[in-house]
């Protein structure tokens, strides 16, 4: 009679093992897609499970705000870019950063080149496409710091071209240059039949203006919580270890990417490329924010003239807590 009841105790026991993985929702910024690819594979390989972590990804959209999403308790961690966090601190959303995979940006400014655009002065007095979203961020920003207007063309201005996502505005003419990420719309330029050369780019990272991409952000309340923290640390750990796995085994991420894009828009070609194209964005960063990025991203965005992106330092808006733990 023991025996069966240390049986039926052990089941009880390996029962509650099973159930005691613990839920969370990641809320991604954009489609499935090679952005994302660290959190698909992380999930592909076990490495959540290793971590005894069930982890759901939602995909993001044109419709879909992620700030809104984890303000409304629908995700407990959300991929976000710094500066559109930032401002949904200051406006009340206590977002904070509790890891950094992307080191670089991959954002710029493609041009047609026979519109006789060669430096960032050119760019007065053009039509320029911007996405909106918390994505203008970073290029009213730069505008400032250039001495440009937003406000309409002129000698000193820009008209501002409220882009949607794609590329037509520079196909059809619409605009001289459009907002395009090194691993994404660039190329669906060049896949329309424009030759490289026929264009100039502007990378926010050579114009000293780039700011944080696709950092992990939690309310900061959350933060309170020992049982949230520890979860975040576990998540953060198997995730950085499904980046660095997609870094070295690009082509593999791409088709673990497209297994989980279930509108089945994405091609293996350009997937591929775009895995490739983030883990340059991705290397050299262990998952753990630099200060000295982060206060670059904040010097950028204080400088936006009379419409700076943040009037203030933050205070509290990032935290090594969970990334000393996760990566030690």
């Amino acid at each position: 009679m023991r025996y069966i009841m240390t049986a039926a105790a052990l089941a009880l026991a390996a029962g509650s093992a099973v159930q005691a993985a613990d839920d969370v929702t990641l809320q991604l910024k954009w489609v499935t897609q090679a952005q994302f690819a660290g959190y698909y594979v992380a999930q592909d390989k076990g490495f959540y499970e290793e971590e005894d972590l069930n982890v759901t990804i939602l995909p993001g959209g044109p419709d879909i705000a992620p700030t809104q999403v984890i303000a409304g308790g629908g995700a407990d961690v959300t991929v976000e870019w710094m500066p559109a966090a930032l401002a949904a601190r200051e406006k009340g959303l206590p977002l904070v950063n509790i890891a950094q995979p992307f080191k670089s940006s991959g954002m710029m400014l493609t041009c047609w080149k026979d519109t006789g655009i060669s430096e960032p002065a050119d760019l007065a007095n053009r039509t320029l496409g911007v996405w909106f979203f918390g994505n203008e961020f970073p290029f009213m920003s730069w505008m400032s710091q250039l001495g440009i207007s937003t406000e309409g063309k002129s000698e000193n201005g820009v008209e501002v071209l409220k882009q949607g996502f794609n590329v037509d505005p520079l196909l059809q003419r619409q605009a001289d240059c459009i907002s395009t990420m090194t691993y994404n719309e660039y190329w669906q330029v060049i896949d329309a039949g424009v030759s490289e050369d026929e264009l100039i780019t502007f990378k926010y990272e050579d114009q000293g203006v780039a700011t944080l991409e696709d950092g992990l952000y939690v309310l900061e309340d959350k933060l309170e919580d020992p049982e949230f923290v520890d979860k975040m640390q576990r998540f953060v750990r198997a995730s950085m270890k499904g980046w660095k796995y997609a870094e070295e085994n690009p082509d593999e991420a791409a088709e673990i990417v497209l297994d989980n894009d279930a509108s089945g828009a994405q091609t293996e070609t350009h997937q591929q490329r775009m895995m490739r194209e983030i883990a340059k964005l991705t290397s050299g960063s262990d998952g753990a924010l630099d200060p000295a990025d982060y206060q670059r991203t904040v010097d950028t965005l204080l400088t936006g003239g009379s419409s700076p992106v943040i009037t203030k330092e933050p205070e509290g808006a990032w935290t090594h807590v969970i990334t000393d733990a996760a990566l030690k």
